[in-house]
């Protein structure tokens, strides 16, 4: 190990003086530890304030929320950060382009919300205290959007730190107003607290917006031609934004498909329903979690890997490519294999000091190794949404996903319990990573 730490301080050095990706990967890993202490804090609050039924009937609706912001999102993030990091285009047009497009997106959104809202209540989550939270996630998108689209563009220019005070500021001001406003909107109801624990998304997302408004240049100046929607500039978003939403959503599909082919297969074999939805609540509720714990910092790689492989990309810099991916796989390694060795020999230590529980063990010693690649595959993925290549990026995704499914399916027939689903992942996830790295080799070796 010694020596890969004097590579990284000498890759720092030099990275110091010629490029920003290290500085932006230590700038977001540290802002990512602080956003993550954050969202545990906000969790802690938020359960003790609104108590099981509030969480529960937040988390019934948690979903639903999530599938709209990837749709209200629809990848800006990723396909602006990689057309201003190439700088060949009016980089203020793309976000006088996008924004229009948005928010007409978005109240379209709102509107569909406002159309299903009842059948999603009544019909598809049998509860219909959810009918007015699920109405307030229209009004949290618009902010959502606009926040990430600013985020995007400085990602481009490889700013990392308005990124991180966004992110930490909106954190704060969320926590605040869940402390502030939930209490008093719970001696109501219920349902009014759920809907609060939604809608203070608005100002935080609002506050993380205007920190970042904060940190345009000083000499910040537009011109005719720079608000002037470009039909060009949004097709060139289009192209990427789109088939990276587009893998996200079949990737939700997937996970959402995922408990319902399980529970269907173990019971025709003979496994009780109580067995299906404790093993499944381990391995989702512990094991996952734990064990994607560190990924947070592969994150934080990947995001500043974007902006630095698209300008070498578009410069035609392949050998400059191949340094950061390497240079990435490397990082992400660093973390990953002593987390990976303490999985392996201490998992109970970790399980006891989080969750309080033992569940699992077998389960995390299995599925350690598996999850070092998962962490080399945030970059590979990430350097294929750099290069353009988003659609390879959703091709895998459908792919893996069939091979995950028709895995649990075959090895659950075979009365191994859960261990089919852990198979599943295990055999998905490596394919995913070998086929990224090998279309990465193809397209920097043409």
């Amino acid at each position: 190990m010694p020596f890969c730490y004097i590579f990284i301080y000498n890759t720092y050095i030099d990275g110091m003086n010629k490029e920003k990706f290290i500085t932006s990967t230590i700038i977001l890993m540290i802002g990512g530890l602080l956003t993550k202490i954050l969202g545990m804090i906000i969790k802690i609050i938020m359960t003790r304030i609104v108590g099981v039924d509030g969480i529960g009937l937040y988390m019934l609706i948690f979903p639903t929320f999530s599938l709209f912001m990837t749709l209200s999102q629809l990848g800006f993030p990723v396909a602006i950060s990689k057309l201003v990091s190439e700088d060949k285009k009016n980089n203020k047009n793309i976000i006088f382009t996008i924004i229009p497009f948005s928010l007409l997106l978005n109240i379209i959104l709102m509107i569909v919300i406002i159309i299903l809202a009842p059948v999603l209540a009544n019909d598809l989550l049998k509860d219909s205290r959810c009918y007015y939270p699920i109405l307030a996630i229209g009004l949290v998108l618009p902010f959502d959007c606009l926040s990430s689209i600013l985020r995007g563009y400085f990602f481009g220019k490889q700013r990392m730190l308005p990124h991180v005070l966004s992110n930490i500021t909106e954190q704060i001001v969320r926590l605040t107003l869940i402390m502030i406003t939930i209490p008093h909107l719970l001696d109501k109801n219920l349902v009014y607290a759920v809907s609060g624990l939604i809608l203070v998304n608005v100002i935080s997302e609002l506050s993380a917006s205007i920190v970042l408004f904060i940190f345009l240049p000083k000499r910040f100046k537009l011109r005719k031609k720079d608000i002037k929607p470009d039909p060009n500039n949004l097709k060139a978003v289009l192209n990427i934004s789109l088939p990276t939403t587009g893998g996200r959503i079949i990737g939700s599909i997937g996970y959402f498909i995922e408990p319902i082919v399980l529970t269907f297969v173990l019971l025709k074999v003979g496994y009780s329903n109580s067995f299906i939805v404790r093993e499944y609540g381990i391995i989702n509720g512990y094991v996952m979690p734990l064990l994607l714990l560190p990924s947070f910092f592969t994150n934080a790689i990947s995001q500043a890997l974007l902006p630095v492989v698209s300008r070498a990309f578009a410069n035609n810099n392949k050998k400059y490519i191949i340094r950061k991916i390497k240079q990435a796989i490397m990082f992400s390694l660093l973390i990953g294999v002593p987390v990976t060795i303490i999985f392996e020999l201490i998992p109970s230590i970790p399980l006891k000091l989080i969750y309080n529980t033992n569940e699992g063990i077998n389960y995390i010693r299995f599925l350690a190794p598996i999850c070092l690649i998962q962490y080399i595959q945030s970059p590979l993925s990430s350097s294929l949404d750099a290069m353009g290549k988003s659609k390879i990026n959703m091709n895998t995704t459908i792919i893996g996903m069939c091979i995950r499914t028709l895995s649990l399916l075959t090895f659950s027939a075979f009365r191994i319990g859960i261990w089919g689903l852990i198979l599943g992942i295990s055999i998905s996830c490596i394919y995913i990573t070998y086929y990224n790295y090998k279309k990465i080799k193809e397209i920097l070796h043409e």
